[in-house]
């Protein structure tokens, strides 16, 4: 599982790694470069997965077939 993942952001284009949460969906995210607050893309459930170059562990762990895995995004 990856726990790192690029976030550009889609208005000025700087792009960050950040580390992931294991354990929950992370909604928000602030651009350093812009400061505009990023929210997730209708049907993604996080920013992560609208804006990341990875997907959050949730959802890999659901896309691996992980029992129980996924839950925090239902």
């Amino acid at each position: 599982m990856l726990l790192e993942s690029t976030i550009t952001c889609p208005h000025c284009s700087v792009a960050k790694t950040e580390t992931m949460p294991t354990d929950a969906c992370q909604f928000f995210y602030e651009c350093s470069g812009c400061g505009t607050k990023l929210k997730p893309k209708s049907g993604d459930c996080c920013v992560f997965c609208s804006y990341g170059s990875v997907p959050c562990p949730p959802i890999q762990a659901e896309r691996a077939g992980e029992p129980g895995a996924g839950s925090c995004c239902a």
